[in-house]
């Protein structure tokens, strides 16, 4: 049977780098935009203390995957020659005789061998030559599970909770993904007969690489290597020998403190991380009675659960919810945006919601309102009197009538039988109203009208 482990790598959602105050800028930008003489690695510049978002961060994380938190964190320096790394070594909290900002976790049955904080290299093009300094020294977590894992199933499965979880405390980036390394051995695991697959960027082609690589060892054996994965080919290919920790030369950075962690600032972290998505999903169902299809949508997303709690304060739950889990996210979806995206106010919404359900505001038109939430909600108010439902039967009357006027076709189509003319014509009816008529009432009318 196969042992997996993996070492995640995150990037911390930090406004600044890591021991910089240069904007910690994690997407494509104009090059070398967010830099200075410290994450270039200029001779003699000696880095800032460490950023202490980034240490709060990194402990929230920890918490979330149930670890025990160390107190005394030692920074060290990890050795390699690569044109990434311009001061000549990465600044880490790994390594030989480290001490882990947090270890022996538990997260969905899988253990936590340790979580520590780390800085980036930088970004080069081997083609080019050329290297990008803006991620250089970007703070990042990296999270090592034991190997726990035999299949890709079940690493995918994990994964997807692991980054569900950790959009909860909004600790990491989740724009600018994970990267993965994956440990993989059919044979004596423990004895360091494995195979590390760096650098895998996605959760399909961890799964991918798990599964070529299981057929490739029962087939060739195991083999102490380093190898990449090629997306093209689907098969990972070899890039050297692997390394032992002797090789990257370890030592303590004399240029930066023991990381002081008190017990005090841990409880205070711990009292402050939101619920799990777990007992978020238990809550929606048990207190708040909500079909388990519609609550796991909720729990999905940690930034619309909060928006519905936030409404369900003063609507109830059963009224609230298809205007978030059907309407809201139509019109998010049509945009191609997410609830972060948009400044959606909960005030707004809520106005919108009570206008429907005192028959102020027909739903036709409060989805129309709705749609123009985004970029930005507003106040309804002002709006409601020009928008108002129509109920009045002698103002649906002439409405109705234009309509039967200007679709002389529909009508004769629906007087010959076809029921599906009638649609057509209430539609009709709708537009020509503004969305604003009643539509029982409208009914009503023009059935009236086409006898």
């Amino acid at each position: 049977m196969a042992k997996i482990g993996l070492e995640i790598h995150a990037y911390l959602n930090t406004k600044e780098k890591l021991f910089c105050s240069c904007l910690a800028t994690r997407h494509k930008e104009q090059v070398n935009n967010h830099i200075c003489p410290i994450c270039t690695g200029q001779p003699g510049c000696k880095p800032m203390l460490p950023n202490e978002e980034a240490i709060k961060k990194i402990l929230s994380i920890a918490l979330m995957l149930n670890c025990e938190i160390n107190n005394n964190l030692i920074w060290q320096r990890k050795h390699y020659n690569w044109p990434d790394l311009p001061k000549g070594y990465q600044t880490t909290m790994s390594g030989a005789h480290s001490i882990p900002t947090g270890e022996e976790g538990n997260f969905h049955g899988i253990k936590i061998k340790e979580i520590h904080l780390e800085e980036d290299p930088a970004s080069w093009d081997p083609e080019t030559g050329c290297i990008d300094y803006n991620r250089s020294g970007l703070p990042l977590a990296e999270i090592v599970t034991q190997p726990d894992f035999s299949s890709a199933e079940e690493v995918e499965e994990w994964l997807k909770k692991f980054l569900l979880t950790m959009s909860y405390i909004k600790a990491i980036d989740k724009n600018a993904g994970i990267k993965a390394d994956v440990n993989i051995s059919t044979g004596s695991f423990e004895y360091g007969k494995k195979v590390e697959v760096k650098n895998i960027s996605s959760i399909e082609s961890v799964k991918k690489t798990i599964e070529y690589e299981i057929k490739r060892q029962e087939k060739e054996g195991v083999l102490n290597e380093t190898r990449r994965f090629n997306p093209s080919s689907g098969k990972t290919e070899k890039m050297r020998n692997k390394e032992s920790q002797a090789d990257y030369r370890f030592i303590p950075d004399p240029d930066l403190p023991i990381v002081k962690i008190k017990k005090e600032e841990v409880e205070k972290i711990k009292k402050e991380l939101p619920e799990t998505p777990e007992e978020k999903l238990s809550k929606l169902i048990k207190k708040h009675k909500i079909d388990k299809k519609q609550a796991e949508i909720l729990k999905n997303n940690f930034e619309l659960v909060e928006f519905f709690e936030e409404i369900i304060k003063k609507m109830p739950a059963d009224f609230a919810l298809p205007w978030v889990t059907g309407e809201l996210l139509r019109v998010l979806n049509y945009n191609k945006k997410n609830l972060g995206e948009v400044n959606i106010e909960v005030e707004h919404f809520i106005e919108l919601l009570e206008a429907v359900k005192s028959n102020k505001l027909t739903e036709l038109k409060a989805k129309s309102i709705l749609n123009d939430f985004v970029p930005k909600s507003f106040s309804i108010k002002s709006q409601l009197k020009s928008n108002e439902r129509i109920t009045d039967k002698a103002e649906l009357t002439k409405i109705i009538e234009k309509v039967i006027k200007v679709n002389s076709k529909a009508v004769s189509d629906y007087k010959a039988g076809e029921k599906a003319s009638f649609n057509f014509l209430m539609g009709e009816v709708m537009k020509e109203s503004n969305r604003r008529a009643d539509f029982q009432v409208a009914k009503e009318v023009l059935e009236k009208l086409l006898k």
